[in-house]
């Protein structure tokens, strides 16, 4: 005979849910993206409305600016600690490099088996310009004070100082990023499996540890919580993702905002999505 877990006389568990989306980072005049400050607001929603003991945070980001990404990870964090809150994050269609850094803020990391997760690591991206500009006759003229002012300067070829420079800023953002992942995820990740820039779907996930549970959030909570909870969805007034959708329509509307768009996609397509 089996027992219900559902009991009318308990007082129900309030669990909040909110969901983070897009590029991590300022993408420029036109784009926002996720920042630490346009998602504050809602985060700190979550973690106060009715006095919840869990909250969800649904993730879809193929990663960004690795400093927004630290700094909303600590947002979460503290205000997990401060109200003594358990975080359960999840991976929508990707939670890749930042989006992944943002994974690790949840004390339970659940993932669809199909989405992609990890990328632990860094890249840098830009082009050069020297044989074009040489081409259609346009001379660059530059005057700096100080020697490394024109640091990767794409108008010329590529200095060995200056990626040396640049690789040696990318070894610290990684150790940086390596460790919080480390931290978070404790004795549950082999570092020379994971740390190596590679991404898995959610399903190779729990295999390395990079994700807790395939389950879906309905199934986690029955499992967890019984029918003893009540799940709220926590909005902004005026949702910034509405302003993130109207802000690429009129990014397109200039070459600047043209290049920017592009930018964003190139986020995505890294990872076939």
């Amino acid at each position: 005979m089996s027992i219900s877990r559902f009991n009318p006389f308990k007082k129900k568990t309030n669990i909040n849910v909110i969901s983070l989306r897009g590029v991590i980072g300022d993408m420029g005049r036109f784009s926002k993206g996720l920042t630490l400050e346009n998602s504050a607001p809602i985060i700190e929603k979550a973690f106060t409305v009715k006095k919840p003991k869990v909250v969800v945070i649904q993730i879809n980001s193929p990663g960004g600016s690795p400093v927004q990404s630290e700094l909303i990870y600590n947002k979460i964090r503290v205000l997990a600690d401060e109200n003594k809150v358990k975080v359960i994050t999840i991976a929508e269609d990707v939670a890749a490099s930042g989006g992944y850094m943002l994974m690790c803020a949840g004390d339970e990391l659940l993932a669809n088996k199909s989405s992609i997760v990890g990328s632990i690591g860094v890249i840098s991206a830009s082009f050069g310009f020297k044989d074009l500009i040489e081409k259609i006759g346009i001379q660059r003229r530059i005057f700096t004070a100080g020697e490394n002012k024109s640091f990767l300067d794409p108008f010329v070829d590529v200095q060995d100082k200056d990626v040396d420079k640049l690789i040696k800023v990318q070894v610290s953002i990684f150790e940086n990023f390596k460790s919080l992942v480390l931290n978070s995820r404790k004795n549950k990740v082999d570092p020379d499996k994971v740390c190596n820039g590679e991404f898995w779907t959610g399903e190779q996930g729990i295999e390395l540890g990079l994700v807790d549970s395939n389950e879906t959030l309905v199934s986690y909570l029955d499992s967890n919580y019984g029918k003893n909870y009540k799940l709220r969805t926590i909005e902004s007034k005026k949702s910034f993702f509405k302003g993130l959708v109207s802000s690429k329509s009129d990014s397109t509307n200039s070459i600047s905002g043209l290049v920017e768009t592009l930018y964003e996609e190139l986020y995505w397509g890294r990872y076939g999505r």
